[in-house]
């Protein structure tokens, strides 16, 4: 599932940084796989969003209403991902009677 997350926001930041360089069409079809997977997968929210982008599409074209979906759905995929647990690299520090002992 956090290959399938990870795909999604690739897709989105792609779509992101090529804003004002896609067709309307292109970003159709972009939107239009990034909807199906979210639906394999039951991201409900990714779904909508995608969904309600390809709709204000084909009644405003592009402009900046595309920022803030792509925005949304960026932040809805961020939703799903697993908070991975910060583990030190550093051992902890040995108390001075366990040195003196092990010295010894």
């Amino acid at each position: 599932m956090l290959a399938i997350l990870a795909d999604l926001m690739r897709r989105v930041d792609g779509l992101a940084n090529q804003r004002g360089h896609l067709s309307v069409p292109r970003l159709h079809d972009e939107l239009d796989q990034i909807r199906h997977i979210a639906r394999a997968f039951r991201l409900d929210a990714v779904e909508g969003l995608a969904g309600t982008l390809e709709s204000a599409l084909s009644l405003h074209g592009l402009g900046p209403i595309v920022l803030s979906y792509l925005d949304l759905m960026r932040d809805a995929i961020a939703q799903d991902m697993p908070v991975a647990d910060i583990v030190s690299m550093i051992p902890p520090a040995m108390p001075s009677a366990t040195v003196r002992a092990l010295r010894a």
